[in-house]
């Protein structure tokens, strides 16, 4: 099975998704109608990268009567802000140590 990382980093590497996504952060709750009207794509394509979306965890859906209304779920981002963190100790560490060495290079 994937590490959760893997899951969020491959689903927002579509550019589509991602704006979805980012839509659906600042704009709140929205049905598929109102999501295509502003993708630029057909509504099949926009319910094929929710479906993606879904199955990653980074939207959730909610059926009111005919209508379904997508949200995204920005804790689902978690995975991806635990890696960036241990990224950023990582990195952080190894130019602490660079700047040791210059240090000791210029004495």
């Amino acid at each position: 099975m994937p590490d959760p990382h893997d899951i969020v980093f491959r689903t927002l590497a579509d550019p589509t998704r991602r704006a979805i996504f980012e839509r659906l952060c600042r704009d709140g709750e929205q049905t598929v109608a109102s999501l295509t009207d502003q993708a630029g794509i057909s509504q099949p394509a926009v319910s094929k990268h929710l479906g993606a979306l879904k199955q990653s965890g980074l939207v959730g859906s909610r059926p009111d009567g005919r209508r379904t209304f997508y949200a995204a779920r920005p804790e689902a981002l978690d995975p991806l802000n635990d890696w960036t963190k241990q990224m950023k100790g990582f990195w952080q560490a190894r130019f602490d140590d660079l700047e040791d060495l210059l240090r000791r290079m210029d004495q």
